[in-house]
């Protein structure tokens, strides 16, 4: 009588892996359909799948992924890969830092130049004192075409801020009511004081009518952007050197020195963000910073797909 293997699983747990296998593939089956049938945007998926190694976005080969992207298919995946540098056995979920950024830059530019919204969406975010306000005033005053998104906030207004154009300053109680009501699209408590949000009908009434809209909010905001709507394009904004955000940040003199401290506390934090973002620009210079941000938010039909270094 022949032995019993005993490294051979028992009947019924190869039963239950089998099945597991199955609904595995079903799983993955109905997310690629999902991107091939425009139910779900790309960038969507491939977030989950970075956020979730394990999970069915996490396991989808980065070949299926592509190859379900509508305009991609099957025969333009091989030559993808090969630009991006990434093995043709990898899993979303498995991809190093590099290959994330490179595969996420990639994914919005092919969307933005298909018609989705990358061009026109375009969130610029950074560590305090970096001059954020300072090249989106540029934009403003220098490129017209350009919509500014205005945002709300709670804390009281700084000399030569006016109300409606830089920000909506609200207080606790209407904040509250609109985070309730729905009508912000991102909203954070930033350097643990006042609450700033986004309005979400004038950026959707802009998108909705062709004109390119741009975010100006912290690293919190930008993450709830990227939630919210995957295909926006992040910029982040970088201080030329750690000595001149300090110098800059003092230099205002709009906060208390415990404020500052707790503000370059936060910004040590903010700078680790970087690699989430899609594109970074030093702000040497304000012009130069401002046109490199308009920059990105040109169309960009026919522009050549170099991977990011």
């Amino acid at each position: 009588m022949a032995e019993p293997n005993r490294n051979r699983p028992p009947e019924v747990d190869r039963v239950a892996a089998s099945r597991a296998a199955v609904a595995a593939r079903r799983a993955r089956a109905e997310v690629k359909a999902d991107i091939a049938e425009s139910r779900r945007s790309p960038l969507d998926v491939l977030r989950a799948g970075l956020e979730e190694p394990e999970g069915v976005e996490g396991r989808l080969r980065v070949t299926e992924f592509l190859g379900s992207i509508p305009a991609i298919g099957r025969t333009k995946t091989e030559r993808i890969m090969a630009e991006l540098d990434i093995s043709p056995s990898k899993r979303i979920g498995g991809l190093g830092r590099i290959q994330r950024q490179r595969l996420r830059r990639f994914t919005a530019d092919w969307i933005a130049a298909h018609g989705g919204i990358g061009d026109r969406l375009v969130v610029l975010a950074g560590p305090t004192a970096v001059g954020k306000g300072t090249v989106a005033a540029y934009i403003r005053h220098h490129h017209p075409e350009v919509r500014l998104s205005v945002s709300a906030t709670t804390r009281a207004p700084r000399p030569g801020e006016i109300e409606g154009e830089h920000y909506y300053f609200v207080d606790d109680a209407e904040f509250d009511r609109m985070i309730e009501a729905g009508e912000l699209l991102e909203w954070a408590i930033v350097h643990n004081t006042h609450r700033y949000g986004t309005p979400r009908r004038p950026v959707e009434q802009a998108i909705a009518a062709g004109d390119s809209v741009l975010l100006e909010i912290d690293i919190q905001g930008a993450r709830s952007v990227r939630r919210a709507m995957p295909e926006a394009t992040l910029v982040f904004l970088l201080p030329p050197t750690w000595d001149e955000l300090v110098r800059r940040l003092v230099g205002r003199g709009t906060e208390t020195p415990a404020e500052q401290q707790r503000r370059l506390e936060t910004a040590k934090v903010e700078l680790a963000a970087v690699d989430e973002f899609d594109h970074r620009v030093v702000n040497h210079d304000v012009g130069e910073a401002a046109e490199k941000v308009v920059e990105l938010m040109r169309p960009r039909r026919g522009r050549p797909r170099r991977p990011a270094p």
